[in-house]
C-alpha cells in the first residue's frame, strides 16, 4: 500500500524530537527505541507506520494483539510489546506471542509466564506503581526485589517500566522518572540483573523521560493522532 504520508511525517517528527532529547541528555538516539502503541488503531494503520520504518509496536490486550499480529504476519521483523495489564490466566498466550511484555507485577505472574515458555525463556519488564495509584496495575516499588529473585533463571527480566501520575505538565513527571532511574540502579547492583531497559515516557512527556534515562518510549497520539473510539 502507498505510505501514508501524515503518518510519515509525525513518525519524523517524533524521532526528531527523541534525537534533541538524547543530544540534550549526551546520549546516542540509537540507545533509545521507539514503540508506537496502536491500542485501538486499525491494522492499516499500522501497516502505514511499517511502511514509515516503524518496527516496533505496543498492544495493551493480549486478544487484540493475537489478532493483529496474525493479519499483519507479512510484515518482516516487526515487533510486538506488551505494555498493558496481564492478567495471570493470560499468560500462557502472551509468553510467545510478544517480543517484551512490559508488564510484569507480581511473582505469580512472572511464574506463569515461565511455565507457559521455559525455553526460548520471556523477555519481561517489571511495571513498577511509582504513585501508589489505585487504578493502575504495577508492583510497589519495595516489591521489585521479590519478583527478581521469583524470575532468576526462570523468566529474562530486562528491565523495569513506569506510567507516572497525571501531571499539568511534562516537567511535573520529572521527579517519577528519576526516581525510577535510581530504582533501577539501586536494583541492579543489589540484584546482580543489568536491567538496562527502562521503558517511561508517553506522548506529553517523552522528552523529559529520555533526558532522565528511558531506553524504551511508548507513543501513540503523536504519531497517530487521537485514538480511535
Amino acid at each position: 500500500m502507498p505510505i501514508d504520508h501524515a503518518i510519515e511525517e509525525r513518525l519524523m517528527i517524533v524521532r526528531a524530537r527523541i534525537g534533541a532529547a538524547a543530544y540534550k541528555a549526551k546520549r546516542d538516539p540509537a540507545s533509545i527505541r521507539l514503540v508506537l502503541a496502536t491500542k485501538t488503531q486499525p491494522c492499516d494503520t499500522i501497516r502505514a507506520a511499517w511502511d514509515a520504518g516503524a518496527r516496533d509496536f505496543g498492544e495493551n490486550y493480549v486478544q487484540e494483539a493475537i489478532a493483529k499480529r496474525a493479519e499483519l504476519a507479512d510484515l518482516a521483523d516487526i515487533r510486538w510489546h506488551l505494555i498493558g495489564h496481564l492478567q495471570t490466566n493470560k499468560a500462557k498466550t502472551a509468553a510467545s506471542a510478544f517480543a517484551l511484555i512490559h508488564s510484569v507485577d507480581s511473582v505469580r505472574l512472572a511464574e506463569a509466564l515461565a511455565r507457559a515458555q521455559p525455553s526460548p525463556r520471556v523477555h519481561a519488564l517489571i511495571e513498577v506503581n511509582l504513585g501508589a495509584e489505585a487504578s493502575k496495575s504495577g508492583v510497589a516499588p519495595d516489591g521489585v526485589a521479590a519478583i527478581l529473585d521469583a524470575a532468576r533463571g526462570k523468566i529474562e527480566i530486562d528491565g523495569l517500566m513506569t506510567i507516572p501520575p497525571p501531571a499539568a505538565s511534562a516537567e511535573a513527571a520529572r521527579p517519577y522518572f528519576v526516581r525510577m532511574r535510581e530504582l533501577r540502579d539501586r536494583l541492579a547492583i543489589q540484584s546482580g540483573y543489568a536491567l538496562s531497559e527502562l521503558s517511561m515516557g508517553m506522548t506529553d512527556d517523552f522528552e523529559v523521560a529520555i533526558e532522565e534515562g528511558a531506553t524504551i518510549v511508548r507513543i501513540g497520539r503523536a504519531v497517530f493522532g487521537e485514538r480511535i473510539k
